[in-house]
């Protein structure tokens, strides 16, 4: 019963967090994501070149993804946040595909697995035929990422990746950037 107690402050600090972060797609059509994910090419390491403001991201000027393949068929999830004193902090977590996705949308947790209610959805929006970058986020609105192989994707990528955004309805003025921390 003590644990029970203990754990109140901090389902209250995780739902007002998640409540407070601003809904930046003022559409409520249907969020369509890629047609399928070849999960094998996905895995590896990506560079966050944009991000919606978020608070566990606060401060990062820098962030990179690693994600493996798991023998249970889940995906383990490293984020890297590098901070402007040069401090890292790490995050780990699993990721799980939602059936029926074809991989494109998956359920990401970073809590451990007996905290109920805390899988973020994680959409592949859009991914360049190599997956050389790829543009993923949530149909609340709440959550956008820009990622790719490159720390410095070519323009006309990154170009085309902010025009799928705008025409899924999600804004881009509040992206921030790698190397500009928020």
């Amino acid at each position: 019963m003590k644990l029970g107690y203990a754990l109140m402050p901090l389902s209250a600090l995780v739902l007002a967090a998640c409540m407070s972060q601003p809904d930046y797609r003022q559409t409520s059509a249907e969020l369509p994501t890629v047609v399928s994910v070849d999960l094998d090419r996905y895995v590896g390491k990506w560079h966050e070149i944009a991000r919606y403001p978020n608070w566990f991201e606060r401060g990062c000027v820098t962030a990179m993804a690693e994600y493996a393949q798991l023998p249970d068929g889940k995906i383990s999830v490293t984020n890297t946040c590098t901070k402007e004193n040069g401090e890292k902090d790490v995050a780990e977590g699993k990721a799980r595909v939602v059936e029926g996705s074809n991989g494109a949308k998956l359920k990401v947790k970073f809590a451990p697995s007996w905290v109920p209610f805390a899988e973020g959805d994680y959409w592949v929006l859009h991914l360049e035929p190599d997956y050389s970058a790829v543009l993923v986020g949530a149909p609340s609105g709440k959550y956008l990422w820009i990622l790719a192989r490159d720390p410095e994707p070519p323009k006309a990528t990154l170009d085309r990746i902010l025009k799928k955004a705008q025409d899924l309805g999600f804004e881009t003025e509040p992206l921030v950037y790698a190397g500009n921390p928020a």
